[in-house]
């Protein structure tokens, strides 16, 4: 074995350090698993099953549609829809004509969808009928020429579609027939299902999933077909006992989140696993539908499983069925972890990642050692180290902490349209992740901080810089820094230290509402303090970390003054 690391030794034993990577691409996956297990239901999307044959059709139906309506390999088309059905044959008929399928979330204000969209260059929009009106009111800031309207009920089965209970009534909007807009169903009906080559080639870039940076600017991460698949590969062999076509997975990361998207949507459709989807991943919903359809796999961030332990319909639930959960965005608590073992005897694993890597790097070995705190050891083919902050090319020993670098297949080609940001990231073959964190003595490891300001709220990254710019943008605020503190249910959320100008007198409420205009939901500060002064650096730049630390002492001196009242 040429590639060794201290971390293989804890590998379960059917697990190869090193893969012989089949040179497939997802699309090709999804057919193989049409072939190979036809009659097995690909989607469960409220009662209404999708077997793979069907599902197999219908990507073949819309990649002919999208076709008809002039897209050509290498164009980019926009998804913007939820976990439903019509996301998944979006993304797989992209795939299919070597196009570039983008991920946007449909929680987006205007403000940050136009921005993303005129980023992407996309020439199609596939969205939800009831975000059309907000599609058109941007679409000139951007290159959409046409746009595809799905109903959030397409695919429900009767008499659900008049009486959808996760959905309000506003979510169903008929859509009036208008130049360059087209719908879903419509587009489908017109096409056949029949068989169709695959035109991705291996190197090409098949989707742009959008993250952040220092600056707080959305970048697109360019994962070619070879990034998707090998991540999926080194996926599929971490569950050694994994059975094709006898798996099911509960759909709760979004796919236009990289961990839904490749961690749920692409590793099911490879392994000709069910999915159950998830429009809305709310406790009440998951468990209603654990205990419909048992699941035998369970993602999520920790605030979920949280929640879930909260409820007792859950812990009152024979959970037996579940064989595992997985965990992202933060390792789950060791108390969580021993409930959720004691409730269903399934495993637990951690895993860490990030859009750049596809975005799978480590995870807990499948029934291995889970050491609490930690996210698991490096995935096959996979190296990592951890070098000085300052001296990137000081490799620091076992125990120090220092700045997370990646090596592997699954590393991005790169950041979309910018060559300077992809380089100041990817050096030598290294990714440079901008976490901060050490290895133990057997290569497990653990993230101390981030080298990045980001927040880390519910699984989402919220950039400070963006929240900040926002805002700054109202007439009575001078300054603004936002940061992250810790939130019981969220794991972090935003708060701002905001500056007033002289003379204004603003309420939260009101800057709460002024940035409920302009942001996402959980991009919003709830928590403003007002100050009279932000430290800054003698060129002027506001010091994030001292306001940090401020943030930090007063909660110190809260907490105390707290427990003496």
């Amino acid at each position: 074995m040429g590639f060794q690391r201290v971390w293989h030794k804890h590998y379960n034993p059917d697990v190869p350090p090193e893969l012989v990577f089949d040179r497939i691409t997802l699309s090709e996956m999804l057919s193989r698993s049409a072939q190979s297990f036809p009659d097995t239901t690909a989607l469960i999307y409220m009662g209404k099953n999708i077997g793979y044959r069907e599902l197999d059709g219908l990507v073949n139906r819309f990649a002919r549609a999208l076709e008809a309506l002039g897209v050509k390999k290498g164009h980019t088309i926009a998804v913007l829809l939820p976990n439903i059905p019509q996301a998944i044959i979006a993304n797989y008929a992209a795939f299919r004509i070597g196009a570039v399928a983008a991920q946007n979330n449909p929680l987006y204000t205007e403000r940050e969808l136009a921005n993303q969209l005129a980023d992407s260059d996309a020439k199609v929009l596939v969205t939800l009928d009831i975000l059309l009106p907000r599609a058109r009111k941007i679409q000139s800031e951007t290159k959409v020429g046409t746009i595809i309207t799905c109903h959030i009920n397409d695919y429900l089965p009767f008499p659900k579609k008049q009486l959808f209970p996760y959905v309000k009534k506003g979510m169903y909007r008929k859509v009036v027939r208008q130049p360059g807009v087209f719908q879903f169903m419509d587009l489908l009906a017109q096409y056949p299902g029949d068989p169709m080559p695959d035109k991705a080639g291996w190197d090409d870039v098949g989707a742009l999933l959008y993250t952040g940076g220092t600056t707080g600017v959305s970048k697109g991460v360019m994962l070619t077909h070879a990034n998707m698949s090998c991540n999926v590969q080194q996926l599929r062999w971490w569950f050694p006992d994994l059975k094709e076509g006898c798996e099911s997975m509960m759909g709760v990361f979004p796919f236009f989140h990289s961990a839904g998207f490749t961690g749920i949507q692409n590793l099911c459709m490879a392994t000709a696993s069910t999915i159950v989807l998830v429009p809305r991943p709310e406790p009440g919903i998951i468990i209603e539908l654990l205990r419909k359809f048992k699941p035998c796999y369970l993602p999520g961030v920790p605030t979920i499983f949280a929640a879930l332990l909260n409820d007792r319909r859950f812990t009152s639930m024979d959970l037996k069925f579940i064989k595992g959960f997985i965990a992202g965005a933060a390792p789950l608590a060791v108390e969580t972890m021993k409930e959720l073992k004691r409730l269903t005897g399934g495993d637990i694993i951690n895993v860490y990642g990030l859009t750049e890597i596809t975005p799978m790097g480590t995870a807990s070995p499948w029934k291995g050692t889970i050491k609490p705190g930690t996210v698991g050891i490096p995935l096959p083919n996979t190296d990592l180290k951890i070098v000085d902050v300052d001296d990137p090319a000081k490799v620091l020993k076992q125990g120090e902490a220092g700045e997370i670098l990646f090596k592997g297949p699954q590393v991005m080609k790169g950041y979309y349209k910018r060559p300077d940001e992809t380089a100041a990231v990817l050096r030598d073959g290294w990714l440079h992740t901008g976490d901060i964190g050490f290895l133990d003595e057997d290569g497990y490891l653990t993230i101390v901080d981030r080298k990045k300001d980001m927040i880390v709220a519910s699984g989402f990254n919220i950039f400070p810089q963006e929240v900040d710019e926002v805002l700054m943008e109202h007439p009575g605020i001078l300054e603004a820094c936002t940061i992250g503190v810790p939130d019981r249910y969220r794991g972090e959320a935003p708060k701002s230290y905001v500056v007033l100008k002289d003379g204004d007198l603003l309420s939260t409420e009101e800057i709460v509402e002024f940035c409920k205009q302009r942001l996402a939901p959980y991009k919003v500060p709830r928590q403003i303090e007002f100050i009279d002064e932000l430290p800054k650096t003698p060129v002027g730049k506001i010091l994030r970390r001292e306001v940090k630390e401020l943030d930090r002492k007063k909660r110190g001196v809260e907490g105390q003054a707290g427990l003496h009242a």
